[in-house]
This record gives structure tokens, C-alpha cells and sequence, in this order.
């Protein structure tokens, strides 16, 4: 599969990697025997990059990913994020940026991945009251003393990655990216380019709606994070299915699965983009890994554009209480 750099200095990874979110069951039941079976397949299809986070499951995804390594010993790199802190006492989530926590979430992944270093940590949410400069010339402290690789930012404005760079070289930036959001269009994708940061693109399949079976509202369980997501709302999901299906009719035309496609797409706006789907089935992952070597003409893109409606998507992005932390892009 194509590599890609992870910023300027590496590492260089798979152009289509996983995102690893979907091995504790946020979006439907898996096992720790399946999560290790999905993970030896994207060994076997060439995924080279794990990507991770210590709220995924409270940390039940850094270890199962901590003990594929440690049974299989791939030859793969690992992103994790932090920043989040969760309250279990009363449900509560909020941002904290201080460096006496992000080193504190630093050691605790570190012990939980089993490893020494973690190859690019991110910080999951900004703090907004916080310096952005404090938060990454901590994190520069904590890449000398080698607990991490390189330096990530998830969900940040143009305005706040340029600040960042100045104090410490940016490997990447992650936010959602796919033929239903697309607002990275508007300034980040330039802005990353410029900078050699990479653009890592998480849900790049909308969350299931561009793979071959779109998801239906009605079975999303309690835990499932599209529940209260208004794109998936009564309201907007029938909009958001008849546009989409537009698509799926295009893929077909096309001889391509519609994740495939999907994927392909992504991967030709920009050379710095990285694709992170997520999924619990082997078979979803391959045609998300086809994705990279499908190689679309500006007359397939044009195409492709044309099957959605101006007004798609119809819903915001994130419930009120799903954007914690979240700024805009541009």
C-alpha cells in the first residue's frame, strides 16, 4: 500500500490506516477476540498505523492494542490522544490541557499500550482558556525525555495549528473528512500542506453512511454515538439516506464498493491526507484498503461531487454535548 508521512519527519505510514474506536464496541458489539483478529487482517492488508485514544472504552482499546503488540509484535506505528478526562461518578466530561494531566494520560497509555514511546500523541480536545503554546511546549518537554515520538492536535482551527508550529513542530492534525463534512476544504487542508503537517482523516466512510450497508437508526444501541447525533436524527436521516443512496447508485456504476470509492476520494484531495477508517469486519476494512489503489480522474471527481445535493449533509455535525472541546477548522 502507498505510504504517507505523519509530518515532515515521519513516520511514514499506510495511506489508509484504522482507526481504532470501533475495537470496544461504540458502534456495535465486538470481541477482544475479534478486535484481534480485525487487527492481524489490517497487518495482512499492509496497515502500518494504529490510531487510538485513552477515552476509547476508558482505555479498553489502548489495551487490546497493547497486547496485539505484545503477542504479535507487527511492525506497525501507534497514535493515542488524550486530554479528556472523564468523571465516573457523575457522567461528566471536560477538556484539561495541563501539562500535569496530559504527562499523567502520556504514562498511563504508555503502560497500557506496553510500550516505551508513543510514535505521535495528540491532544484529543483544546482546553479554550488555556495558551495553546503551554500545552505544546509541554508536550515538547515530554518528546525530548522520549515518552513521545512526534506531536498531534485533533479538532483545532487553522489559527490554533499555526500557533502551535511556532513553538514545536506539528506531525498532524486530526479531524472528520469525507464527502459529508468537508469544511477541512475551507482552510485546513491548505494550512496543513503549507506547514509539511500531516491531515489525518477520521470517519472518512460518514460514520457508515457511504459503506455498502448504511446504518439504520432504529438498531443503534444506548452506547452508540449516533443515537444523539443529529445528522442520524428522524428529521434528517431520510434526507441524509436518499442522497447518500445517489451515491451507492454512482459506486455501482462504477464497478467499485461505495467504501472503496469513498476512501479514494479522500485520499486524492490532498498528498498529506491520511485515511483512518474504523469497522469491525475484516471485509469492510479490504474495500476501505482498495480505496488506495483506485485512482479517481478529475472527471470521476466531478462525478461524484455532482451526486450530492448542495444542501447535504443535513444535520450538524455534533450534538451539543458531542462538540466538547471542538473548535471550527477554518
Amino acid at each position: 500500500m502507498e505510504e504517507r508521512w505523519l509530518g515532515t519527519l515521519g513516520p511514514r505510514v499506510s495511506c489508509v490506516s484504522l482507526g481504532c474506536l470501533n475495537l470496544t464496541g461504540a458502534y456495535g458489539p465486538t470481541s477482544e477476540d475479534e478486535a484481534l483478529g480485525l487487527l492481524d487482517k489490517a497487518v495482512e492488508l499492509g496497515v502500518t498505523h494504529l490510531d487510538t485514544a485513552d477515552i476509547y472504552g476508558m482505555g479498553i482499546s489502548e489495551e487490546i492494542i497493547g497486547k496485539f503488540l505484545k503477542t504479535r509484535r507487527p511492525r506497525v506505528s501507534v497514535a493515542t490522544k488524550g486530554g479528556i478526562r472523564f468523571m465516573r461518578a457523575t457522567g461528566q466530561r471536560y477538556v484539561d490541557n495541563s501539562p500535569a494531566y496530559l504527562q499523567q494520560a502520556i504514562d498511563n497509555s504508555l503502560r497500557r499500550l506496553g510500550v516505551e514511546r508513543i510514535d505521535l500523541f495528540y491532544v484529543h480536545r483544546r482546553e479554550a482558556s488555556r495558551p495553546i503554546e503551554e500545552v505544546v511546549g509541554a508536550l515538547a518537554d515530554l518528546k525530548r525525555s522520549g515518552k513521545i515520538g512526534a506531536i498531534g492536535l485533533s479538532e483545532i482551527s487553522a489559527e490554533t495549528l499555526r500557533r502551535a508550529h511556532r513553538v514545536d513542530r506539528i506531525a498532524a492534525v486530526e479531524s472528520e473528512y469525507s464527502l459529508w463534512t468537508r469544511i477541512a476544504e475551507r482552510e485546513m487542508l491548505k494550512t496543513t500542506a503549507e506547514l509539511g503537517v500531516a491531515f489525518v482523516a477520521f470517519s472518512p466512510l460518514a460514520r457508515g453512511m457511504l459503506t455498502s450497508s448504511p446504518p439504520n437508526p432504529a438498531s443503534f444501541s444506548n452506547r452508540d454515538f449516533r443515537k444523539r447525533n443529529p445528522r442520524f436524527s428522524p428529521e434528517n436521516y431520510p434526507k441524509n439516506l436518499a442522497a447518500v443512496s445517489r451515491f451507492h447508485e454512482l459506486a455501482s456504476e462504477m464497478g467499485q464498493d461505495p467504501a472503496t470509492l469513498a476512501i479514494a476520494w479522500v485520499l486524492k484531495q490532498a498528498r498529506n491526507v491520511v485515511a483512518i477508517p474504523g469497522t469491525r469486519q475484516p471485509e469492510h476494512l479490504a474495500a476501505c484498503v482498495e480505496g488506495s489503489s483506485l485512482r479517481l480522474t478529475d472527471d470521476d471527481l466531478q462525478k461524484i461531487s455532482a451526486v450530492f445535493p448542495e444542501e447535504f449533509p443535513w444535520g450538524a455535525r455534533y450534538a451539543e454535548t458531542q462538540g466538547l472541546g471542538v473548535e471550527e477548522l477554518a
